[in-house]
């Protein structure tokens, strides 16, 4: 199951900021323990319950140095929080995911008012429930309450985009607080992964790269080993012309920002270059897995890609193929044709197309006649 985020889709279902005046009660945590225990709740929906409300609970005995019991729950101590935590965990009881994905919630920005007064965005107990989470810090407004992110915090087993899978239902839920820049809706996503999920890489990188004039090409290829090896995520090499007219050869790698001091390293070590230059830039990246495919020569990997769980793309692992050529005396290029075959059944199915009466259809048109 995956979380997609909208607008305000972490925010109370109704759209309510921290400290709308809509009379909001006053419970201590106690009371709240009370009321679950009282209400007609399954054994799971309660226990969820709970932990979403226990998780918000120490985040405010810690913020206000003091203990759970004694902790005065303002806005989310109101019946449509009540209400957001008890439906969400209900829904997740009843749908019971294998697992639950979100996007980094969108906490928004400015300030907001509480019972404490003007804070600023994400107010403290939510940045406290979304510690070690990533966030979005967009929109106008706090668009991820305490609710919203105690929810997150106790359900969520991976943030980033969804998977590729096999869409099996959709739902969408909408707050009644118009956003100037998004919408305010929900959206979840219940389907079936294919295959082993990999980790989506980042989206943001550093670039590191060299002009290399001097150095023998027979030493290329061990370069790319070493820079891969300390934990590049892509390296290429392109021909350059120097000062002088001499040939040379620029090489280019990408790293995610704690790898790149090892990055660096690799180029002083294994080349002849005594500077290197680097820069950020930002990618658009798949979700992806790799699913395995049944062929006349043998399973065989693909590597599926896909954007908001909708797979838009899969590739044969060249490997997986080379050997299955090899085992069975075959060419290459005719296991990856068989793969490639194989994999369509992972693609969507197009959209119908409706035949356009042809001239046999109109033929057997009788005019329609008049009284």
């Amino acid at each position: 199951m995956h979380v997609k985020d909208h607008g305000n889709d972490h925010a109370h279902g109704d759209g309510h900021q921290h400290g709308d005046e809509h009379g909001h009660g006053h419970r201590n945590y106690s009371d709240i323990r009370r009321l679950l225990r009282r209400a007609s709740l399954d054994r799971d929906v309660r226990a969820l319950a709970s932990d979403i409300f226990a998780r918000i609970a120490e985040v405010e005995a810690a913020l206000h140095g003091t203990s759970i019991d004694h902790v005065t729950f303002h806005e989310v101590g109101a019946f449509d929080s009540i209400a957001d935590v008890v439906g969400a965990a209900a829904a997740i009881a009843w749908l019971a995911p294998a697992s639950i994905g979100s996007a980094p919630p969108v906490v928004g920005s400015g300030h907001t008012r509480t019972a404490h007064g003007r804070v600023m965005v994400p107010a403290p107990a939510t940045a406290e429930l979304l510690r070690g989470i990533p966030i979005l810090n967009e929109g106008q407004g706090e668009l991820t309450t305490p609710t919203g992110a105690a929810i997150l915090a106790a359900t969520v087993d991976a943030f980033g985009p969804p998977p590729p899978m096999r869409v099996r239902a959709i739902g969408y839920g909408a707050g009644t607080r118009e956003l100037a820049d998004r919408p305010n809706v929900l959206r979840v996503l219940v389907g079936e992964p294919l295959g082993r999920v990999e980790e989506t890489p980042a989206g943001a990188v550093i670039v590191v790269e060299a002009n290399i004039d001097d150095m023998s090409p027979e030493l290329v290829a061990p370069l790319f080993e070493a820079v891969l090896a300390a934990g590049a995520v892509d390296v290429w090499s392109t021909p350059i012309l120097m000062k002088k007219g001499r040939p040379a050869i620029t090489v280019s790698a990408m790293a995610a920002p704690a790898a790149v001091a090892e990055v660096e390293r690799a180029f002083f070590r294994c080349s002849t270059t005594i500077g290197v230059r680097r820069y950020p830039v930002e990618r658009t990246v798949l979700a992806r897995s790799l699913v395995e495919v049944e062929t006349a020569y043998g399973p065989v990997r693909v590597k599926v890609g896909a954007a908001g769980g909708q797979v838009i793309g899969a590739q044969p692992e060249f490997d997986d193929c080379r050997r299955r050529a090899a085992a069975a005396g075959a060419s290459v290029r005719e296991v990856m044709s068989a793969a490639a075959a194989a994999s369509r059944a992972l693609l969507p199915a197009p959209p119908s197309v409706r035949a356009k009466p042809g001239r046999e259809n109109r033929a057997r048109r009788k005019p329609s006649r008049r009284p």
